[in-house]
């Protein structure tokens, strides 16, 4: 009777053993962590390339002739509509949503000029050999996520205008101040549309040259002269590579 008993108790507590375990969890595996994707940030190095159009301010160009009724002031000079185009590099530190940068790009400018004197248009259409201009600017932008929209200037040299008779300005300093928007389509690659106006406060030039016999204008020693009007502005648009 004893053995019965004993018997009976340890089928009972086997019992309640297994019903209890039947109540805990599993020990399967856990679940695999949770990746979250990295935050996208403007704050980096970056390189790039970019190309549009850019405009020179108008300006006259003064001659003197060596007779009278040679000399005159000729109207224009200003580049129209000409092919800008370089490269980019800079660097941005961001604080929440707003990115702060620095900045630096150098321009070749393709331009052409003419200036009319009257009934006549002189050395029209002469290329702007070799222009070129460049800009040393501070970014100040706002952060929607990949997208910023930003202000920026600066100091510029080199020079957008060139006068056909006194020949490319690109030796003058001046400023420039701008904005644009800029999308973050990979976590590396950017693109960006960009406006900036130019001022290098070009100053007077001067060029002699001869005027061969033949022409509509007596023969002889001219004087050209140009005053100011190194200013322009160009559209852009860009692309970044974000290290």
């Amino acid at each position: 009777m004893r053995l019965g008993l004993a018997s009976t108790a340890v089928l009972a507590t086997c019992l309640a053993t297994s019903a209890f375990s039947a109540d805990l969890p599993s020990r399967s595996a856990p679940p695999p962590p949770i990746v979250y994707a990295p935050v996208f940030t403007w704050a980096g190095f970056y390189v790039g390339l970019n190309a549009g159009v850019g405009w020179g301010g108008s300006r006259d160009v003064t001659v003197t002739g060596p007779t009278v009724g040679s000399s005159g002031v000729l109207s224009g000079g200003g580049g129209d509509g000409a092919f800008v185009g370089g490269g980019q590099i800079g660097y941005n530190w961001q604080s929440g949503a707003w990115v702060y940068g620095l900045e630096t790009d150098i321009q070749y400018v393709g331009s052409n000029s003419n200036v009319s004197w009257g009934q006549y248009t002189w050395w029209a259409d002469r290329g702007n050999d070799g222009g070129y201009f460049g800009t040393v600017r501070a970014r100040v932008g706002y952060a929607i996520d990949r997208t910023l929209i930003y202000i920026t200037g600066g100091l510029a040299y080199g020079g957008l205008n060139s006068s056909p008779l006194t020949g490319n300005t690109t030796s003058n300093t001046g400023w420039t101040v701008g904005g644009g928007v800029e999308y973050a389509f990979t976590n590396n690659w950017t693109v960006k549309l960009e406006g900036l106006y130019v001022d290098t406060g070009e100053g007077r030039r001067n060029r002699a040259f001869i005027n061969p016999a033949g022409g509509v204008l007596p023969a002889g020693l001219y004087t050209a002269t140009t005053n100011g009007g190194g200013n322009g502005g160009i559209v852009r648009v860009g692309v970044n590579y974000k290290f």
